[in-house]
């Protein structure tokens, strides 16, 4: 039953579309068909998951590169009282700058290859990954610090030990969130300068007002960023196991 409800709500969307694309006798370089996008989706499938592969491959490398730089961050940022007055401040300004003003000179430092997106998706995943890290370090359950240290536990042994077990559902929510926001990164690298990928395909065939390739594309995105989404939601679930889940799933 539960497998079915994603599919009535998608089959719903898409009964809409069409019921739009008829009621507003759009032509098809403004809303095409959802058939229309099926049949390029069809025609076109080989050249458009060759592409999709590349744009998963970028999220893939920016979601681990941020990850860890997001995770090592917040853990100096709890641990070094002094780097966190300087750093913080720093770290929360960054996220004022939105990645598409900074994506030319990503492209400019890092070249047109994968490596640009593969940063612009890390720059995008990184505030995530720190501020929801970072807030679970902080928050440890005051308990378990004060039986820690009658047992005698040393600084690290309390870290390793205490504070980032209990840090760990907070990284897994911030992992979800750098997940959904992956393809944001990637997508905005291949708009700015690239050669492949879905943001590329994109990019060009709005130029060239092929919507339905474009619609195709976008809609193989969002395929892919939600399949990303539930690998990632699986890791975290057999590698946190004792992580509660209190609300019903039904």
């Amino acid at each position: 039953m539960n497998a079915l409800r994603p599919l009535a709500v998608f089959a719903g969307l898409i009964a809409l579309w069409q019921a739009i694309v008829w009621a507003a006798g759009l032509p098809p370089f403004i809303l095409p068909a959802p058939a229309r996008v099926a049949a390029t989706l069809a025609e076109r499938w080989d050249f458009l998951f060759a592409q999709a592969a590349i744009t998963l491959l970028e999220m893939a490398l920016g979601l681990v590169a941020g990850a860890t730089f997001g995770a090592l961050c917040a853990l100096a940022l709890a641990q070094v009282p002094p780097l966190r007055r300087w750093l913080l401040p720093v770290v929360i300004a960054s996220q004022a700058v939105p990645i598409f003003a900074i994506a030319p000179l990503l492209v400019i430092w890092f070249g047109y290859g994968i490596a640009s997106k593969v940063v612009a998706a890390a720059l995008v995943i990184f505030f995530a990954v720190t501020s929801t890290f970072y807030d679970g370090l902080t928050r440890t359950e005051r308990g378990f610090l004060d039986l820690a240290r009658v047992m005698g536990a040393s600084p690290w042994r309390l870290l390793v030990h205490v504070r980032v077990p209990a840090a760990l559902p907070a990284l897994a929510s911030g992992l979800r969130v750098a997940a959904v926001i992956a393809p944001i990164g990637a997508v905005i690298g291949e708009w700015v300068g690239a050669s492949a990928g879905l943001g590329f395909v994109m990019l060009h065939a709005n130029a060239r007002m092929q919507t339905d390739l474009m619609f195709a594309a976008l809609f193989i995105l969002g395929v892919v960023g939600v399949a990303l989404y539930h690998v990632v939601d699986l890791l975290l679930r057999r590698l946190i196991p004792w992580q509660p889940v209190t609300v019903s799933q039904d």
